[in-house]
């Protein structure tokens, strides 16, 4: 059996130590874990910046790194277990345990407590944070991170946090959002990523892609079944029902995350590539 290279972390000359009697290297390693320390980093096949991405990871998130060469660290993320190479500087060890999440869509970071200062970075939803204090400037509430860095108190919560939204608002909250072949930021995100973000932020994890998600993401449904909340997969696409009759979606055709006509959009996409392959739902 092959092993799925996004998944599985192994080359000719290194591999993780959980593949050993898997595949053949000349070396095995446990890894060491970091932490992401920019805003949002691109995940690539290669450690080649003119090579696509495959995903992103956000600030806060943890990796497992297994070799740092030439600039470029070769990891494994924790949050979903995808295989890749990023910047050695986008990532830092020894970090203390982020205690806050970001919940819109986007926010900004401010180099202190107040809103007309210019802001120093923009954090996507689903980048975590570690909380040091809180301030007050002309009526507005801060959290104050361990660098002195400020962000509206309002638009974190502590990690674990669920504030009883479903993952279809979370997933209508990124509409129009632009979308990017790999992407997974309020910046950009593609059909797969508009679905795991949404599951994030209602403490559920999902698989990246959306081949991953069609195998393994709840419980195979008819057509006829679909309803609010359920999952419509194409060969290499991905949406979730609004409700009976609609999905939302980010897609290639309005290069947008968008509402559209489920009957119209199986038969649009239908017509260039093949109609949906199957129907997923998640238990209760």
């Amino acid at each position: 059996m092959t092993l799925d290279r996004r998944l599985n972390a192994f080359r000719p000359d290194l591999a993780e130590a959980s593949l050993r009697g898997k595949v053949e290297a000349e070396r095995f390693v446990e890894g060491t874990r970091a932490q992401v320390v920019v805003p949002v980093v691109a995940l690539r096949p290669q450690p080649d910046l003119a090579r696509g991405i495959d995903t992103e990871l956000l600030l806060g998130e943890d990796v497992t790194v297994f070799e740092r060469k030439d600039g470029w660290a070769w990891v494994k993320a924790v949050s979903d277990g995808y295989v890749g190479y990023l910047p050695e500087e986008t990532i830092k060890e020894g970090l203390a345990a982020p205690t806050h999440i970001v919940v819109p869509q986007r926010t900004f970071l401010y180099p202190e407590p107040e809103l007309r200062k210019p802001h120093t970075g923009v954090l996507s939803m689903g980048s975590r944070v570690r909380v040091t204090g809180t301030a007050e400037a002309r009526g507005n509430h801060y959290v104050v991170l361990e660098d002195g860095t400020a962000i509206f108190a309002k638009h974190v919560q502590p990690i674990g946090y669920n504030d009883g939204s479903d993952y279809v608002e979370i997933a209508a909250k990124f509409m129009e959002t632009p979308y990017l072949w790999g992407g997974r930021s309020g910046l950009g995100v593609d059909c797969s990523s508009l679905i795991q973000l949404a599951l994030l932020m209602t403490g559920r994890a999902a698989p990246r892609d959306s081949d991953m998600q069609s195998a393994g993401l709840g419980e195979p449904i008819a057509r006829e079944e679909l309803k609010r909340g359920d999952f419509v997969f194409w060969k290499g696409h991905a949406a979730v029902m609004e409700d009976a009759d609609t999905i939302i979606h980010a897609n290639g055709h309005t290069m947008t995350v968008a509402r559209e006509n489920f009957a119209a959009a199986v038969e649009r996409i239908g017509w260039l590539y093949e109609y949906p392959t199957g129907y997923r739902r998640l238990s209760d």
